[in-house]
């Protein structure tokens, strides 16, 4: 039978919804691989799991209170879920050439299994507190200037024929603060080369206007970030 606590059980899901997708469009804007609608379905799971964990088995807990033989803890389900999201987040990280990405989408996802969990438990205020501060904390972490840091990643050059290609790529890296620190190479049969970087370079610097300036010398013939 329909009743009002069943209606709040559906806003209380809807507002988990609503909250994992906030969080998950601020991912979605740094195209990381989990966006608004794997945030707000992992909230709405979370949430909807929460409910079944808190008030699904009530009449388990009456014929418990009446033979004591029967054992049993619904608040497993609650505990799963912490665990049950390892292994959505461990989806979104990927390693190459010993560059790891994803860490934070994985970290925000499993925030956000919590922020559901929350809400679910009819925690609204904390539960939509942790989702805003959430948010506000990867967008000022990302923006920042104030903190921010250098970040390793991959680059593949395209270079024309010369002498000591890398040492010349090197060297115009380094004017721009950039650090090697490992390298593949490769020649092809037109003495074209492709050289793998794992770089470090300063987080102000822009993949875009970076990737200009640097195709603007006449060795590189292209640059993949």
């Amino acid at each position: 039978m329909f009743d009002i606590f069943d209606l709040e059980c559906i806003v209380r899901i809807l507002i988990s919804a609503i909250c994992g997708s906030f969080i998950g469009i601020e991912r979605k804007v740094r195209l990381k691989e989990a966006g608004t609608r794997t945030h707000l379905v992992v909230a709405f799971g979370s949430a909807l799991f929460m409910i079944v964990s808190k008030y699904g088995f009530e009449d388990m807990i009456v014929r418990a209170a009446d033979n004591p033989a029967i054992s049993f803890d619904p608040t497993r389900i609650a505990s799963t879920i912490v665990t049950g999201i390892g292994f959505l987040g461990a989806g979104t990280i990927f390693v190459r050439r010993n560059v790891i990405n994803g860490l934070t989408t994985a970290a925000g996802l499993w925030s956000t299994a919590a922020v559901g969990m929350a809400i679910g438990a009819g925690q609204y205020i904390i539960g939509i507190s942790a989702a805003v501060i959430l948010t506000f904390l990867q967008w000022f972490l990302h923006s920042s200037k104030l903190i921010a840091r250098a970040s390793t990643t991959l680059m593949i050059f395209k270079l024309a024929p010369c002498e000591k290609p890398f040492d010349k790529l090197e060297k115009l890296l380094n004017q721009y603060g950039i650090i090697v620190k490992s390298v593949n190479f490769e020649k092809n049969s037109n003495n074209e080369c492709k050289i793998e970087c794992v770089v470090k370079m300063p987080a102000k610097l822009s993949h875009i206007e970076l990737s200009d300036e640097l195709c603007a010398n006449d060795f590189i013939l292209g640059v993949e970030f």
